[in-house]
């Protein structure tokens, strides 16, 4: 079977959109699966309902990466987006055309390829998702390093080069999952301008001539088709050998903080994408925390005892999904600053994702770290509910309940992997967190219901405060904590509704 490329399409008789030669207008830091199943398909979709005439050249981060096979492929891949939509079952396919080359700059040869697309006249964007760890200040980057080791360093190297040749600035769009990813990359630039002494000029190009912007992308990408029998019919189908295909959920939103100006600049709105530029991120990345992450934590370790194992099976029962939704509708959205049209969009999509015919989402890979998870995605929409209201959120109290019994339920063994338990099924599992927190349960195995309920709403270390000090949750935490043990947490969840 031939491998994917331009000449084998061809020759198949493809006909779904290509885009064979275009300027490259992106400067790309990252070739993974999920910038390739969400930037490169934005931009992807943009030159094929916008007109936008635009290719992206990659670079790998680091000097292990996939430069070989992208440019073996002449930059095309086939990514599949399947999930649901508006309770509909979605399989699509596509051939991505949007990406020219890609660059390895730990090769001579890649770095001053990287440093040429640096002075073009086409570049317009750089785009980034090094993960977390990569927007980093690292001192020992030098200047003239054929590359800077850190990403910040290579981007002040490529941005010098630019402000050198008298190009104009250029949009800067950070991935990375990390709070204020823009400004967080911006500030380490600048530690860069000043450990290198470089000119006050260039510290005015890089501050006020390019536009580095946080953003928050949503979309779950689980990448490569790790059944081998799978990818080889979805081969057999294609009529061609494809090593790039890539596989995401359907559902995908991109939202960018920026000036107002960037909006009708970026090819997206025009491309009727899910792309909107906004002057704040931090409301977005609040209903993104507070729905699809709290959602997740608020219900799945009670559906875990309850018996259930993947999320969709949780979704295709009317209990707990009627449960998640609650919590959603009546709880959390009255909490959230945005508009309650956009947030019932959301909880509605959601649904949709958590239903993917196509994910097998365990729910013990989700209860990973489950304290600190519940203080950030739950705890806020609970206090904040119970503030606005002056009476506690049904669910997102029987979701605590159902924190502890989870961490308590006939504890077994405290191991070097974590604290084992066991399930009302009578299967044993294992709860990961912190260690101290592990240790916490191990100690208070023994305890009763008003004991244990107290000793955990007490630890300040959990919570950052003392939550037995809101009115009628101590009381409500052990109700629900005893229904759970006595008549099992989908009962628990049950009364609720």
């Amino acid at each position: 079977m031939r491998k994917l490329s331009y000449e084998t399409l061809e020759s198949l008789g493809f006909g779904g959109y290509l885009l064979k030669e275009a300027p490259e207008k992106v400067l790309q830091f990252g070739e993974g699966n999920f910038l390739r199943a969400f930037v490169n398909y934005w931009f992807d979709v943009a030159n094929e309902k916008a007109g936008w005439n635009g290719k992206c050249v990659l670079v790998q981060p680091i000097a292990q990466g996939l430069t070989g096979l992208i440019n073996g492929q002449e930059g095309l891949y086939t990514l599949y987006l399947r999930g649901r939509e508006n309770g509909e079952k979605v399989d699509a396919k596509r051939v991505i055309s949007s990406v020219s080359r890609c660059l390895n700059p730990y090769e001579k040869e890649g770095f001053e390829a990287m440093m040429a697309v640096a002075v073009s006249d086409d570049l317009e964007y750089v785009v980034s998702n090094t993960t977390e760890a990569g927007i980093v200040y690292d001192p020992a980057c030098r200047p003239d390093d054929v590359p800077a080791a850190s990403f910040p360093g290579k981007l002040t190297q490529v941005l010098y080069k630019r402000w050198q040749a008298g190009k104009p600035g250029v949009v800067i769009l950070s991935c990375e999952l990390i709070d204020n990813n823009g400004r967080e990359l911006l500030k380490c630039v600048n530690q860069y301008v000043d450990q290198w002494g470089l000119e006050d000029g260039f510290r005015k190009y890089v501050n006020e001539e390019c536009t580095f912007c946080s953003t928050l992308v949503d979309r779950i990408v689980p990448g490569r088709v790790k059944d081998p029998a799978e990818a080889a019919k979805m081969e057999e189908a294609n009529g061609y050998r494809d090593e790039l295909i890539d596989v995401g959920e359907v559902f995908g939103v991109w939202n960018i903080e920026g000036p107002a100006w960037l909006e009708d600049k970026l090819p997206f709105k025009a491309a009727g994408l899910n792309c909107p530029v906004v002057p704040d991120v931090t409301p977005y990345k609040k209903r993104k925390v507070r729905i699809l992450n709290g959602a997740h934590t608020g219900f799945v370790l009670g559906a875990y005892l309850a018996g259930f194992d993947i999320v969709r099976d949780c979704m295709q029962d009317d209990t707990v999904r009627g449960f998640m939704n609650k919590m959603l509708y009546e709880e959390v959205i009255p909490t959230l600053p945005l508009d309650k049209k956009d947030l019932e969009g959301f909880a509605a999509a959601v649904q949709d994702r958590f239903n993917n015919p196509f994910v097998d989402h365990e729910l013990m890979s989700i209860s990973l770290n489950s304290t600190s998870k519940w203080r950030a995605r739950n705890m806020p929409s609970f206090l904040e509910y119970v503030d606005a209201k002056g009476e506690l959120p049904p669910c997102l109290t029987m979701s605590f309940a159902a924190y502890i019994a989870f961490f308590s339920n006939e504890i077994q063994a405290l191991t070097d992997k974590g604290l084992v338990c066991r399930r009302p099924a009578g299967n044993e599992y294992l709860c990961s967190d912190d260690r101290w927190a592990l240790e916490f349960y191990w100690e208070h195995r023994d305890d009763d219901p008003e004991k244990l309920v107290h000793a955990v709403m007490t630890n300040q270390r959990m919570w950052g405060r003392d939550l037995t000090q809101v009115p009628g949750f101590e009381a409500a935490a052990v109700s629900g904590l005893k229904l759970i043990r006595e008549q099992g947490a989908k009962a628990a969840y049950a009364s609720c509704l």
